[in-house]
């Protein structure tokens, strides 16, 4: 999947997280902001770089604005702003299970 425009999904309340994607031409580049960076930070880049590996996006700009989201919130929303980003392209949901 293409990231073709920005787009932005979740919010920054607690338990949340703000995800913002853009395009890159060169690269695939994850930004990881986070109150519980230190604790936590391997794992929300894990969880991060899964989904868009299952999205099959492999080049783009996606920042993260965590503010202590769980794993499930995480995919969901760089699925969310992926789609939004990628706009023309149909997503199979069943190849995120």
């Amino acid at each position: 999947m293409k990231i073709i425009k920005q787009a932005v999904a979740g919010t920054l309340e607690s338990s949340d997280l703000l995800v913002k994607v853009k395009p890159n031409a060169s690269s695939l580049e994850i930004v990881i902001q986070s109150d519980v960076i230190k604790q936590f930070g391997k794992q929300i880049r894990s969880v991060v770089a899964e989904t868009l590996a299952k999205m099959d996006v492999d080049r783009g700009t996606v920042v993260i604005e965590d503010k202590g989201a769980l794993d499930y919130a995480i995919r969901a929303r760089v699925q969310a702003a992926v789609s939004r980003g990628a706009a023309s392209e149909t997503l199979d949901w069943g190849q995120l299970s």
